[in-house]
């Protein structure tokens, strides 16, 4: 039977890893969105 410091590790394992994913997404989106700005807005500038 696992002991509580050992449930206690993996349940801080799981959060750990599901935040780092959730900022790593909305990192990876906001860089995305840096890049199309400028872009866009040129494209808008010129019609």
């Amino acid at each position: 039977m696992a002991s509580i410091k050992d449930v206690g590790r993996f349940f801080i394992f799981i959060v750990g890893g599901l935040v780092a994913i959730i900022v790593g997404s909305f990192m990876i989106r906001g860089t995305m969105h840096m890049w199309d700005n400028p872009d866009n807005a040129d494209d808008e500038k010129k019609d």
